[in-house]
C-alpha cells in the first residue's frame, strides 16, 4: 500500500508512489560551465585577470556583451504564478516546477538556454521595475503563466523601456501554433483564409493574441466571446483590453450568446474551458474546423467535434494535431537572438506561422493539419524565418 512506503525519516516518500514526484526531485536543470577551469592558466583566463579585459572592453563598446557573454543565448523564463497551467493563482514557488520545465523545453526544442524566475508580487510596476533591472544579463524575457489583464500591460510596457524581446508566450505562442493550423485546415479543404469566419470562446490573454493574428493574416472575420457573450462594441461592460477588441473584430456585428456565434461558423477556436453544448456544434458550417484547446478536459470532445467538423485539434498530447506552444516559441527566440533582434513584431510572428504550417504542407491529412513537437524541422524553421522577418522588418542588430 502507498502508506507503507516511507523514507527513512518516516515520511511518506511521495517518490516511490508517483513518478512525476521523482522526476522532479533536486530540480530539473542545472548550471555547467562552457569552459575547462583545470589549473592555474584556466583560472587566471576566466576569472582574474584576464576577465578583467573583457569587461573594460565591454565598458568601452557595450554591444560586446552580446559577444563575450551568455547574454547572446539566454532568455529569462518570468512569472508571478498568478495564472499557471489549469492551477491558476498558485503563487511563485508553486510555479517553479512550470518554469523550470519551460526552460528545458527552450533548450530541447530551440538550443537557447533559459533561467526561470518567479517573482513574490502580483504589482505591475514592481513586477516591469524588477525585470528592467534584471534585464541587462538577458537576451530576452519570456513572460509565462501571467493572468490577465495585467499581462498585457506588463509586457507593453517592459518592450516600451527595453531593447531586447519581450515575448508572453501564453498569448503569442498560442497565437502563432493556432494560425499555422488553421492555414493547414484552410488549405485541406481548399479555402483561403479570408473565406473563414471565425468565433473564439475566451478573451483572456490567448484569446485575444489569436484575433490578433488571425487579423494581421486575413481572417474573413473573427468574433471573440467572454461569459457573458460576444465582445462588442454595443455592450457597455468591457474593459479596456475588450474594448480594443470589439473595434478590430466582429465585422458581422454579432451579438448574443457563443452557442448563437457559432450558427454557420467555420471555425471554432477555444481557450476557456467550460462545455460548448453538442447542439450549438451542430449548427457550425458544413467543413467547419473545431480548435478546442481547453487542458485537460477540452470544450468540445473530440470524438463529437468529428461528427461535424473536418479537422479537430485539442491542447492535449494524446490526440492528433495538438495545438503546443513548444512548437513555436523555442525557435521564435533561436531566431530573435540570432539576429540580436530588439523585439518580436507581428511580423516576426507571422512568419514563425507560415514556416510552422510548411513544415507539412505536403503532408496533410485531417489529422495532420500541425508538426509534432518532436519533428525536428520544426525549429530550424522557425528560426530562420523569424531572423528573416526581424532582419526585414529592421530590428535586428546583426
Amino acid at each position: 500500500m502507498a502508506a507503507e512506503i516511507v523514507n527513512p525519516q518516516g515520511e511518506l516518500d511521495e517518490d516511490a508512489i508517483d513518478p512525476a514526484f521523482a522526476l522532479h526531485r533536486g530540480g530539473k536543470m542545472a548550471v555547467r560551465a562552457t569552459v575547462p577551469v583545470k589549473d592555474a592558466d584556466d583560472l587566471s583566463l576566466a576569472y582574474t585577470p584576464g576577465v578583467a579585459k573583457v569587461c573594460s572592453a565591454i565598458a568601452e563598446d557595450p554591444e560586446l556583451v552580446y559577444d563575450y557573454t551568455w547574454k547572446s543565448q539566454v532568455v529569462a523564463v518570468v512569472t508571478d504564478g498568478s495564472a499557471v497551467l489549469g492551477l491558476g493563482d498558485i503563487g511563485p514557488e508553486a510555479s517553479l516546477p512550470v518554469m523550470e520545465g519551460k526552460a528545458i523545453l527552450f533548450k530541447q526544442f530551440g538550443g537557447v538556454d533559459a533561467v526561470p524566475i518567479a517573482l513574490d508580487t502580483k504589482d505591475t510596476d514592481e513586477i516591469v521595475d524588477t525585470v528592467v533591472r534584471l534585464a541587462p544579463s538577458f537576451g530576452g524575457v519570456n513572460l509565462e503563466d501571467i493572468s490577465a489583464p495585467r499581462c498585457f500591460e506588463i509586457e507593453r510596457r517592459l518592450q516600451e523601456k527595453l531593447d531586447i524581446p519581450i515575448f508572453h508566450d501564453d498569448q503569442h505562442g498560442t497565437a502563432v501554433v493556432t494560425l499555422a493550423a488553421l492555414r493547414n485546415a484552410a488549405l485541406l479543404s481548399g479555402r483561403s483564409l479570408g473565406e473563414l469566419r471565425a468565433v473564439i470562446s475566451g478573451s483572456g490573454a490567448a484569446g485575444v493574441a489569436i484575433a490578433k493574428i488571425l487579423t494581421e493574416a486575413g481572417i474573413g472575420d473573427v468574433a471573440v466571446c467572454d461569459r457573458k457573450g460576444v465582445v462588442s462594441s454595443e455592450r457597455t461592460d468591457l474593459t479596456e483590453v475588450k474594448r480594443e477588441v470589439a473595434g478590430f473584430t466582429n465585422k458581422a456585428g454579432l451579438s448574443g450568446s457563443l452557442e448563437s456565434a457559432l450558427a454557420g461558423a467555420d471555425v471554432f477556436i477555444g481557450v476557456s474551458g467550460g462545455t460548448v453544448p453538442e447542439g450549438a456544434v451542430s449548427r457550425l458550417a458544413p467543413g467547419a474546423f473545431v480548435f478546442a484547446m481547453a487542458n485537460p478536459t477540452p470544450e468540445i470532445h473530440p470524438d463529437v467535434a468529428r461528427r461535424y467538423a473536418a479537422v479537430v485539434a485539442t491542447g492535449r498530447s494524446d490526440y492528433p494535431n495538438q495545438i503546443n506552444n513548444v512548437l513555436a516559441f523555442p525557435g521564435i527566440f533561436a531566431g530573435a537572438l540570432q539576429v540580436r533582434a530588439s523585439r518580436i513584431t507581428e511580423g516576426m510572428k507571422l512568419a514563425a506561422a507560415e514556416a510552422l504550417a510548411a513544415v507539412v504542407s505536403d503532408e496533410l491529412s485531417a489529422e495532420k493539419v500541425i508538426p509534432s513537437p518532436f519533428d525536428e524541422r520544426v525549429a530550424p524553421a522557425v528560426t530562420a524565418a523569424v531572423a528573416a522577418a526581424a532582419r526585414a522588418e529592421g530590428v535586428a542588430r546583426r
